[in-house]
């Protein structure tokens, strides 16, 4: 077994309750001395964080991406300017700007602007936001305004499609001028519905260039046009006509045929599958507001008055470096300080993945965002704002999710080739059948022909049909998948990195076992021990207490009860004076330990747990061994994981013994010991420099920065909100069997979405020289597009048959 600690600790050993843990506190910093957000809109300066000579990355928000395309352009436009290294992520859609000399933000807002698109400079977050907007009826975010326009599209292009597509369709449906209800139908969705197509293609002549919008465009302008030609100019708008299908058409017979509900159909299945993809995005920026979100939303500040220090409650923007705040039981660190009066444990587990909480003093920092699980304090702020540890790891995630490049969909891939192609033989055929005929119906019958089958509807229909319903299957068996964009990584990824507090194990501390004295009934040493400590609001105490508790213990009272900061409790209960704390403070007050608790105790220590010496009468009587215990299936979690061709490491911010004992327990060889959060990225990034695919698996907000760094981010549903938002798969259940069966659908799900991509092309591409050759009734090719939707929906439907480990075994 490989233990790696990346962090030397000042202790391995656990803690007893009311005593000082054998961990060091959250590292800390010196504060900047630089204030954030002092930078002027008009130019980039350095800042105290960034290397001596370094520039800071600048963020742009980039609006107007309608695929990877787009951001591959915008990339290249600013990448030409001098001394600019940009990455552009498609779905953040944010660029990353860093700078080698000083550009003025302007420069890079013209350049984004020349190709096309839009760009602003996001206003720096807010470590006190409220984070309260929905509460309060605050106005919805750009994102999900833009969520809420293309589903209003979407309605409204389908409530107009379905009967362009019945009247089509249905022969009994045709009365006498169906026809012209078709294209008063059909109008609004070519015109309106497609607006956003059309837009992107004259963006995209403009800058001679193509995307599959230009094909969509293309297509849909192509058979309205064609069928407004064949109503006012042709034969179609007689009264009484009908659609007969014709196999191999007549030339000059396209003048008899009308195309509308092909371009409403196309418009209406590409708008949907833009609004499962835009809903996806929507959320993909949340994992720094969770961030955020956990800080202290206002902070009881001591002020100085005539009469005496004063607590005032102030909102968390007016906290400054040197102010003194008061954080009373159960209330959360305003900012990271220095403890000046008090004692107290502070609850770290979600900043530094430690499962013991660290007993504080006067003298001690403490970290913005951690929980007073003990006594009053009184801090003084040392990092507020964008300085503080909380601030810190929101950047590590930002950075990490802007460093991964953004996945290149495969539709997008093809189409870079594709609709630069179709265009060709549109008007290659269009120019050979006037050519060799002189047929103009013929030849844009046949011109036609080849835009309709080479625009294949199903390819809207073929990521978002699959992920719909893989994601459908994965919520009844307790996974949530992201969006397509994560399925790419789940086929290749050969490494699992394991967190352990609160994802192998419970993350609470429970009373394993009691090992009393020779002579010593152990009941009787549970009782007096959780007596005592049930008077202690400290969380191991309390642990004791619940576990005699749940032994059948009955609990009595305590007098003169005290407490030794860092070292135990003292009372006395049914008449003795009873101590509990750690073993040096039960031996200095002339308790002795003989041979069989000192084994216990080293015992204890070596497996990694908490022991809490219990005495009385002089004597020391009783060891109780406290520990984070496995969850249930862990073991077996681990053993599907392997099956799966993953290498499991445990990564843990806890001390090296009880990651081994933990991993002894797993089965799992390599261990990474007493890392705190940014060191977490770096065990991660150097996986992947080692050439590994690495998913990561955790739940804290610790973890939310290596999930995001990660190739495969799964946190557990029942961890914080930032691991959730970072992560890529969320586990609902928190069941580490779900980390197996999410990696297998995602695999499944990825691999159906490249099968429906495949037939949405195969289909249309094999028509594309009957179409050409004029064999091909353009009504024949809108059926293709339509049975080819068929298929992709059907495939699609096969994910629901989808059967997880955790429920009924391999499958």
């Amino acid at each position: 077994m490989t233990t790696t600690p990346t962090t030397p600790r000042a202790s391995g050993d656990a803690a007893p309750p009311a005593g000082r843990p054998g961990t060091t506190q959250p590292r800390t910093t010196q504060p900047r001395t630089t204030q954030p957000g002092t930078t002027q809109p008009g130019s980039v300066e350095p800042t105290a964080t960034q290397p001596d000579g370094a520039l800071p990355p600048v963020e742009l928000t980039i609006g107007g991406m309608t695929c990877s395309s787009c951001a591959a352009r915008i990339e290249r436009k600013l990448n030409r300017l001098d001394g600019v290294t940009a990455t552009v992520n498609f779905a953040m859609e944010t660029a990353t700007v860093r700078l080698s000399s000083p550009v003025p933000v302007e420069t890079l807002v013209a350049a984004v602007v020349d190709a096309g698109y839009t760009a602003t400079v996001p206003a720096p977050p807010s470590a006190g936001a409220s984070g309260t907007a929905d509460d309060d009826g605050a106005a919805p975010s750009p994102a999900d305004e833009a969520v809420a326009r293309l589903r209003q599209r979407l309605v409204v292009t389908t409530v107009l499609t379905l009967p362009t597509l019945a009247l089509a369709m249905i022969p009994a449906l045709q009365f006498e001028y169906w026809q012209w209800l078709s294209l008063t139908l059909a109008a609004p969705v070519v015109v309106w519905g497609a607006l956003p197509f059309h837009t992107t293609t004259w963006k995209n002549l403009r800058h001679r260039t193509a995307t599959m919008d230009t094909l969509i465009s293309m297509g849909v302008s192509a058979a309205f046009l064609w069928s407004v030609y064949a109503l006012f100019l042709g034969d179609a708008g007689m009264p009484g006509m009908t659609m007969d299908f014709t196999l191999f058409p007549e030339p000059g017979s396209g003048s008899s045929d009308i195309y509308l509900e092909i371009a409403a159909a196309l418009t209406m299945f590409i708008l949907l599958g833009r609004y499962f993809e835009a809903h996806a995005k929507r959320r993909s920026g949340a994992a720094l507001q969770a961030l955020l979100d956990l800080g202290a939303k206002d902070v009881a500040v001591l002020r100085d008055t005539a009469d005496g220090p004063v607590e005032v409650r102030v909102p968390i923007e007016q906290l400054g470096v040197g102010d003194r705040f008061v954080v009373r039981p159960g209330e959360k660190v305003a900012t990271d300080g220095v403890v000046v009066d008090g004692t107290s444990a502070i609850d770290a587990a979600l900043l530094t993945g430690e499962s013991v909480p660290v007993e504080v003093a006067p003298g001690d920092p403490v970290t913005g965002a951690t929980i007073n699980a003990g006594g009053r304090l009184v801090v003084e702020a040392t990092r507020v704002g964008a300085d503080t540890k909380l601030a810190q790891i929101a950047r590590l995630v930002v950075e990490a999710q802007s460093g991964k490049a953004a996945v290149q969909r495969l539709a997008d891939r093809i189409s870079a080739v594709f609709v630069p192609v179709v265009i060709l033989l549109s008007i290659g055929t269009l120019t050979t059948w006037l050519l060799t005929t002189g047929d103009t119906v013929a030849a844009f019958t046949a011109s036609v022909a080849v835009l309709i089958i080479a625009c294949p509807c199903a390819l809207g229909l073929a990521t978002p049909t699959a992920l719909l319903v893989g994601t459908g299957r994965g919520a009844q068996l307790g996974i949530l998948i992201k969006g397509p964009e994560v399925l790419e990584s789940t086929r290749k990824v050969d490494t699992v990195v394991l967190d352990k507090t609160g994802t192998v194990t419970t993350g609470r501390m429970t009373l394993q076992h009691v090992v009393p004295a020779d002579g010593v009934d152990a009941a009787e040493a549970l009782r007096l021990a959780a007596t005592l400590e049930n008077a202690s609001e400290h969380p191991i105490a309390m642990a004791i207490a619940a576990g005699a508790v749940d032994r059948g213990v009955t609990l009595g009272e305590v007098g003169d009860f005290r407490s030794t900061p860092g070292r135990g409790v003292e009372g006395v209960v049914e008449g003795r004076t009873v101590l509990a704390g750690r073993a040096a403070w039960v031996t200095d007050a002339g308790a002795a330990l003989p041979p069989v608790l000192t084994a216990a105790l080293d015992e204890a220590e070596e497996a990694g747990r908490t022991a809490v010496v219990v005495a009385w009468d002089g004597a020391a009587r009783a060891v109780l061994v406290v520990a984070d215990t496995l969850k249930p299936t862990s073991v077996e979690a681990i053993g599907q994981l392997r099956r799966l061709g993953l290498r499991p490491v445990l990564l843990t911010g806890d001390n090296a013994r009880a990651a081994r004992a933990v991993a002894a327990q797993l089965g799992i060889d390599d261990v990474v010991a007493e890392v705190l959060p940014e060191d977490k990225v770096a065990v991660i990034t150097r996986l992947q420099a080692e050439g590994r695919t690495v998913a990561m698996v955790g739940d804290g907000v610790n973890d939310a920065a290596a999930l995001a760094q990660a190739d495969l981010g799964l946190s557990m549903g029942t961890g914080t909100d930032a691991a959730i938002e970072a992560s890529d798969l969320t586990l609902v259940r928190g069941d580490l069997r779900s980390a197996a069966d999410a990696i297998r659908l995602a695999r499944r799900t990825l691999g159906t979405i490249k099968g429906n991509l495949f037939w949405a092309f195969a289909y249309n591409v094999a028509a594309i020289p009957l179409a050409a050759s004029g064999r091909l009734n353009p009504l024949l090719a809108g059926a293709a597009m339509a049975f080819s939707s068929v298929f992709v929906v059907s495939n699609s439907l096969r994910l629901r048959r989808f059967a997880g480990w955790s429920q009924q075994g391999e499958s």
